[in-house]
């Protein structure tokens, strides 16, 4: 008997596992039975040949009555022609060339009854027409086997396997076969109870209905648990890993009545929506409880939660802690300090609050500015400090730090998040992460599910809206001359202008996780994106000569880099041409219109944090996505989404929808699988959410899984796989 931990070398033949392994990355028999069919082909039903139609895929029952072995019309060799006739004594002939007809010659013997299928063809003259079936799959019967079997045969799914180079479906699934006829008893990880409650077949039933189905309410049938037992698993880890949280100790920050915090309220020159208000009031309640608050707060671009992070991050300060906002790029990060700062307004008067600075800490800061904020940090006397990941280094000590604001989530992962909380000493810090791109309710069940999600879909008032259209620059490049004309018509109006480019140039140091062409992830054989350092000059040469043109991209000094910046939002640049650097947190309320060139390059939800860069200062917004990919293409199908809608949540659907499963879990980067090969996130919303209720129901009883030992050991085996790592970035 075989286990299903068992090395496939000791199952198999050495050829074959050898195969699964190098094609498939397929080494234990568990991989194998894991590897499910991708689809099932149907051989159709039992059909008399007289009922044949041409181009049916059907199965007939006969008898072979000859075979003949014909000369090849237009080149040198034979084939195999196979007369067989049903029951009524019609015929059809079989059709067999180059070395399968050799291969099958000597099973088709007449005399000999099988079952063939095929899609039929129609060949002869019309006054003697043949039916034919070319190259059919076929079954010979023995002597004991007859019409039952004829039946099962022709009305059974066949699996259609993934593949890889020299190894077909065929020969995987006489592998599985072999492996399901010797497999030993199989351990079910899913309680008994937990199984007849939502009606979820047996694991072994459900891997022999998976690879040798009798009809498709098989397959429906282990499918249905098959994704149960996935979702479960995974939600299992995270229900482990948030209650683990939710037990560690963390020092209240309850709210000051007369504190900084209220002063601030004071102070704002506008009302929080009530979106900001009530997620206001979540957090505000964490941050007084003795456990680590986790949250993520996900919202539409412009929907306010700076403000509502950084009045957090006032609470905590209040309380005497310290605060730490974490940003991806330095350009962000400078960008936060400024607008906390402006936000502050008097508050912050020569850089003080109330006693306490607001730092900023950066990896290529001057040496003085950098002891200076280091200070600051260690010593408590800066009570928000704002960084990039050179806050993780280990020199880098605090005070007391009390909270944590990770921006941008998708762009750090849980052990950079442990890093920050390792240095809040014996207590852990609550911890804070943002994202601006919205996330579908499955996969923050599923990527996020360890935290908390508060959700700000409410825009605040003095937002404009932001129209969107394609610019079709191969098909009508007079419409892109518009574009240019356009941009000079808004700097006549004293406006500025966003032009964004998929690279900066020369090859190398490109930024953004730009999509291929078709999102299909197969290389893109067209011309380099365009970039920066190629752009700006030849529009400042050309269609926007005479306007103020400066480029913005990560390889620039960083000083030089605040300092375009600062100038941009000072109004002193017309036009700024830069990378994805500007994706996020960027704020220039002046800026009115975002050209985003090669526009299909980047994926949607990208887009649509780009574009999220214009309309912010009451100004209607435009945005132009430039692309040579034609009309009717998925590249161009992208952009024409995104041009049509505002909706984030809506655009990361569709996002999601032209993703692989490994991409969206944050794997496909890393090379590493991801363990779901039957759960989809955006189809299977109701297994996870049924699977995350019975997970927390199960640990609330059994928190180490000490009475399902079989559970504990299938959660123990994708926590210590390093393709668990999907559970760790996003």
């Amino acid at each position: 008997m075989t286990r299903f931990d068992e090395p496939l070398g000791r199952a198999l033949d050495p050829k074959t596992a050898k195969l699964l392994e190098s094609s498939l990355g397929l080494s234990t028999v568990g991989d194998l039975l894991r590897h499910y069919p991708r689809r099932y082909a149907e051989r159709g039903e039992l059909t008399e040949i007289d009922a044949l139609e041409v181009d049916e895929h059907v199965t007939i029952v006969g008898e072979v009555t000859r075979t003949m072995r014909k000369p090849m019309r237009n080149k040198s060799g034979t084939w195999l022609e196979v007369e067989v006739a049903d029951a009524r004594q019609s015929r059809i002939y079989l059709s067999f060339f180059g070395k399968a007809s050799h291969a099958v010659e000597s099973r088709l013997q007449p005399g000999r009854r099988g079952m063939f299928a095929g899609k039929v063809g129609r060949f002869g003259t019309p006054a003697r027409p043949r039916w034919q079936l070319a190259h059919p799959d076929f079954e010979m019967f023995d002597e004991s086997e007859g019409e039952a079997s004829a039946e099962e045969f022709a009305t059974a799914p066949v699996p259609i396997y993934p593949a890889g180079k020299d190894l077909t479906s065929w020969v995987i699934r006489r592998a599985v076969g072999l492996l399901l006829d010797t497999l030993g008893p199989l351990p079910d990880p899913l309680p008994a109870e937990l199984r007849a409650r939502e009606g979820l077949a047996g694991l072994a039933e459900a891997l022999v209905a998976i690879h040798r189905p009798r009809d498709f309410a098989d397959v429906n049938r282990a499918r249905k648990r098959l994704k149960f037992d996935e979702a479960f698993v995974l939600q299992a880890v995270l229900v482990r890993r948030r209650m683990a949280a939710a037990s560690w100790p963390a020092k209240p920050r309850p709210l000051v009545a007369d504190g900084l915090l209220a002063a601030f309220d004071e102070r704002l020159p506008f009302a929080l929506t009530e979106g900001q208000a009530e997620v206001g009031e979540e957090i505000a309640a964490d941050l007084a409880t003795p456990h680590p608050m986790h949250r993520l707060l996900q919202g539409e671009v412009g929907a306010g939660k700076t403000v509502v992070a950084l009045r957090a991050m006032l609470q905590v300060v209040d309380a005497g802690g310290q605060a730490v906002l974490l940003a991806p790029t330095e350009v962000l990060a400078q960008q936060h300090h400024r607008s906390i700062v402006d936000m502050l307004g008097d508050l912050s008067a020569g850089g003080l609050l109330g006693g306490t600075s607001v730092a900023l800490l950066t990896g290529s800061m001057g040496a003085q500015a950098r002891r200076t904020a280091l200070l600051d940090a260690a010593s408590g006397a800066a009570g928000i400090v704002i960084g990039t990941h050179a806050v993780l280094q280990e020199r880098v000590q605090f005070a007391d730090l009390g909270l944590v604001v990770v921006d941008e989530q998708h762009r750090f992962g849980v052990e950079q998040r442990d890093a920050l909380r390792e240095k809040a000493g014996d207590t852990r810090p609550h911890v804070l992460v943002m994202t601006a791109t919205p996330i579908p309710r499955t996969v923050a069940m599923t990527v996020f599910g360890d935290l908390e999600v508060s959700t700000l879909s409410q825009l605040p008032s003095g937002r404009a809206p932001i129209s969107s259209h394609v610019v079709p620059a191969a098909e009508k490049p007079h419409y892109l001359d518009r574009t240019w004309e356009r941009i000079r018509e808004e700097v006549g109006l004293g406006r500025q202008v966003y032009i964004v480019c998929p690279r900066i140039g020369e090859q190398e140091g490109d930024e953004g996780d730009l999509a291929p062409a078709d999102a299909s992830g197969a290389a893109d054989e067209r011309r380099p994106p365009l970039a920066v350092t190629e752009v700006a000059p030849m529009l400042a040469g050309g269609p926007l000569s005479g306007l103020r043109v400066e480029v913005l991209h990560g390889r620039l000094d960083p000083e030089l880099k605040d300092a375009v910046m600062r100038s941009f939002t000072d109004g002193e640049i017309d036009v700024l041409v830069a990378t994805t650097v500007i994706e996020v947190g960027v704020n220039v309320p002046n800026a009115s219109v975002m050209v985003i060139m090669d526009a299909d390059r980047f994926g949607v939800s990208q887009l649509h944090q780009l574009r999220g860069r214009v309309g912010r200062g009451g100004l209607p917004g435009l945005c132009l996505l430039v692309s040579d990919s034609p009309s009717g293409t998925p590249a161009r199908g992208r952009l024409d989404a995104v041009a049509a809608t505002l909706d984030g949540f809506e655009l990361s659907r569709v996002d999601l929808e032209q993703r692989r499963e490994g991409d969206v879990l944050g794997v496909a980067q890393s090379g590493r699988k991801s363990s779901l090969r039957m759960l989809q996130l955006l189809r299977d919303e109701d297994v996870i959410a049924t699977a995350r209720d019975g997970a927390v129901a199960l640990l609330s009883d059994d928190p180490d899984l000490s009475g399902h030992p079989v559970l504990r050991s299938e959660i123990d085996k994708l926590t210590a796989d390093e393709r668990a790592e999907f559970l760790e970035k996003t």
